[in-house]
């Protein structure tokens, strides 16, 4: 039987073949034809590219598995979402005297809508990536290790905020955290001295949540990244073998 060499060994056979020729044939001979033969080992900015929108969208399966669920933003010290600070102010002082139940409350179902939110999300930071252009791709691949979610995050976070903000809105709603937000507001004009919300305190909660929401879902998308890097058995395709193996 004859057995069929390894590709490996055909590299090697073959440059061994090129290392006999005579350096007057070797001028001659086209790159091209060169890498056909021994199979090109550059990393081009094209195949790191598409690395890197690889190591990206595992990382966003990755994040929004671990936002998504219940707890996700409400119990994990890293990324739970706090009241802004003109509620969280007074959220410290009625805490001192057993009377922060409400925004005690309000700031758990906040968590709860940015819990909602991130799965519903999912095609947003998709798109986001597939339309990402990566101009210096090999750059980002030889780069920290987060170097591709901070590309990401960087250059879309302002779409991505417009693109999140209703549905953050809509899960807000569910959850009941707008309807505990007019409550508050109503209780604090009765509440001498105490800070008056406005007009705007629904879309500012919104914007709140969406900013820490985004912020949660990178933070776990570089964690899968820089687990990319380190641990060979995260490279799932072959894209992410050549590209992230290269390093």
């Amino acid at each position: 039987m004859i057995k069929t060499l390894s590709p490996a060994l055909n590299r090697r056979l073959a440059l061994a073949g090129l290392l006999a020729l005579p350096l007057s044939a070797c001028k001659t001979m086209d790159i091209g034809a060169l890498e056909s033969i021994l199979g090109s080992g550059i990393l081009s900015q094209a195949e790191a590219a598409r690395g890197i929108r690889a190591a990206l969208d595992n990382g966003i399966l990755s994040a929004l598995g671990i936002v998504g669920r219940k707890g996700g933003f409400l119990n994990d010290g890293k990324i739970h979402i706090p009241l802004p600070k003109v509620l969280s102010d007074v959220q410290s002082v009625l805490s001192k005297i057993g009377a922060g139940g409400v925004l005690n409350e309000l700031e758990t179902q906040l968590n709860r809508g940015a819990e909602k939110a991130a799965p519903v999300a999912k095609d947003i930071f998709f798109d986001a990536v597939a339309g990402l252009s990566i101009s210096d791709a090999i750059g980002i691949v030889r780069g920290p290790q987060n170097a591709a979610t901070n590309y990401l995050q960087e250059k879309t976070t302002p779409r991505l905020t417009s693109l999140f903000s209703p549905i953050m809105e809509n899960a807000l709603g569910q959850t009941g955290a707008l309807r505990l937000l007019d409550q508050v507001t109503g209780d604090l004009r009765n509440i001498p001295f105490a800070p008056t919300l406005g007009a705007n305190a629904r879309t500012d909660l919104i914007g709140h949540g969406v900013k820490y929401g985004l912020d949660g879902v990178f933070h776990y998308v570089a964690k899968e990244e820089a687990a990319i890097r380190r641990d060979p058995a995260k490279r799932t395709s072959e894209i992410l073998r050549r590209v992230f193996g290269s390093v």
